[in-house]
């Protein structure tokens, strides 16, 4: 490699890094492939009217397939996710903020994440989303 230029080193560093990746994710890909294929060839496939009866929490089907479900629940879990998205950023964001060099830049940078994530909950707030009626 002494005779090649730099960048052209550089380069091909920098795709390393992403054809490591880029394996990673083939091998998983088949992984899950041959798990999937092992599976539908080694089990056993006896179909009976039992088996193929609707089956739901231990209870027997009785009436119409449609239910209402309260969409609060699902709401309340959507924004419990996002803080604990949100909580998941805070703690590499407090290590490098200590780090010297980095304390401006990476305060501008979450005060704008926290932003985002404000507008959003301001958002949900003002469309009554967080009222529990």
């Amino acid at each position: 490699m002494a005779d090649l230029p730099e960048s052209t080193v550089l380069a091909s560093d920098y795709f390393h890094g992403y054809s490591v990746v880029g394996l990673l994710a083939v091998i998983g890909v088949l992984f899950v492939a041959v798990a999937f294929g092992a599976g539908r060839l080694l089990r056993p496939v006896v179909p009976t009217p039992e088996k193929l009866l609707t089956y739901e929490c231990g209870v027997d089907p009785v009436g119409e397939g449609w239910a209402h479900t309260q969409v609060r629940y699902y709401v309340y879990a959507f924004l419990y996710v996002i803080f604990a998205v949100d909580s998941i950023f805070l703690f590499p964001w407090a290590t490098v903020f200590a780090a010297p060099g980095y304390g401006a830049t990476t305060l501008v940078e979450m005060f704008i994440f926290l932003g985002f994530l404000a507008v959003g909950l301001l958002y949900a707030w003002k469309k009554g989303v967080l009222e529990w009626t």
